[in-house]
């Protein structure tokens, strides 16, 4: 298999390449990605290397031969995944826990994409951010929602939503390890609205990275879903579906692998949260809004003097609920971040909640956690409504 590795190297380490994702590590002290892209230096093709580790980033740029010996000796020691995209084919390895390699590769058309223009675009050093979906390559539905030209140019007007789908694939980009590729997969989305992410996730995750993926997205205007149904025929996306509802009603669901909560007004996102436990969904993405639940009820003496600046309660509410909700998340056995997102509908930054299920989580852990938020609350003398869901559910109520 080892040779069968170098071979596709050989093949795809060259000017054709889009980009290589080096992801699952199998420690968590390292670096968790590495992404490599051509670039082009002093006229030279050399291949950029991109690290993460923890919160910092590190370049390095080797040619062709180097590049393809760092990602054998990565895949080897410190990866189990690597994801390869190339004008002629995609690929995918995995690395089983005892080290036995699994190589499945595609070919694929250029579709004249990949101009000299173009070409030249993806390789140029120091260039603008580069994009999960770029610019200069149209995309069907984002030429339908306004976002792009025919061409593929950005509308100027439209790059901060460019710009936000963008960001939302990246997240989804780092769980892609926790999905599988064994079985259909049940994502749905609750509160789509206009539905440019779920167009975005849907064509990210079956055009792009060839996952076997049903989406449902959930909203209770009638006409934008009229509206995005006729879109998903259009497009020929089979397994991509809109129904008009209300979240806290909703139980057309038996199964869900991950749930998706973006802009879900106030309690709406407490109650997308509880069906995601319940359905034990390997991956929840939130994105709330509108937190006046917390903001009614929060008092304290002690915080007194800085709870009585409205626009102050109102953001300490607001983090306090979300907050919680990560807690509650980590104390039904998820491994949670909170992190910044990009959206400029509601306000210049917002907070993503991203939620992994984990593999073998640990009860007394889990049950401290769930005791501190409990404890949290009591002191704020409030009652979040997911810890009130929770609670029912586990039998835990007064």
């Amino acid at each position: 298999m080892q040779e069968a590795l170098r071979e596709l190297l050989q093949n795809t380490v060259n000017e054709g390449l889009y980009r290589i994702t080096i992801s699952n590590p199998r420690k968590k002290d390292k670096a968790f990605k590495i992404k490599i892209r051509p670039v082009m230096i002093k006229g030279a093709l050399l291949f950029q290397e991109t690290v993460y580790e923890g919160t910092k980033v590190f370049h390095e740029n080797r040619k062709a031969q180097e590049t393809a010996a760092y990602i054998e000796d990565q895949l080897r020691q410190d990866f189990k995944q690597c994801e390869i995209e190339h004008k002629n084919c995609k690929a995918t390895i995995l690395v089983s826990k005892k080290g036995k390699m699994t190589i499945s590769s595609k070919r694929t058309k250029d579709t004249g994409t990949g101009s000299e223009e173009i070409g030249q675009m993806r390789m140029a050093h120091n260039r603008t951010k580069r994009y999960i979906l770029e610019e200069g390559i149209p995309v069907p539905f984002l030429v339908d929602l306004g976002v792009q030209t025919k061409e593929g140019r950005i509308v100027r007007p439209r790059y901060d939503k460019f710009r936000q789908i963008n960001r939302f694939l990246e997240f989804i980009e780092d769980i892609l390890p926790t999905l599988s590729r064994e079985r259909t997969l049940h994502i749905i989305d609750f509160g789509c609205g206009k539905s440019y992410l779920t167009f975005a996730m849907y064509y990210y995750l079956h055009d792009l990275k060839g996952y076997d993926v049903e989406i449902m997205g959930l909203d209770l205007k009638e006409d934008v879903i009229e509206h995005c149904n006729q879109l998903s025929r259009k497009y020929g996306y089979e397994k991509l579906h809109f129904r008009k509802g209300d979240i806290a009603e909703y139980d057309g669901q038996a199964v869900a692998d991950m749930v998706v909560t973006l802009h879900a007004c106030d309690t709406a996102t407490d109650y997308a949260l509880a069906k995601a436990i319940a359905w034990g969904a390997e991956v929840i993405l939130s994105v709330p809004c509108c937190q006046h639940e917390v903001n009614r009820q929060i008092r304290s003496e002690e915080l007194a003097p800085v709870l009585k600046y409205g626009v102050v309660r109102e953001r300490i509410a607001a983090l306090v609920t979300d907050a919680l909700r990560a807690e509650m998340l980590e104390g039904e056995g998820y491994e949670t971040d909170i992190l910044e997102f990009i959206d400029m509908e509601h306000t210049p930054k917002n907070l993503l909640i991203r939620a992994v299920k984990r593999a073998h989580p640990e009860a007394h852990k889990q049950e401290e956690t769930r005791r501190n938020a409990a404890q949290t609350a009591e002191f704020l003398h409030i009652a979040p409504t997911l810890q009130r869901i929770l609670d029912k559910h586990n039998g835990n109520e007064d």
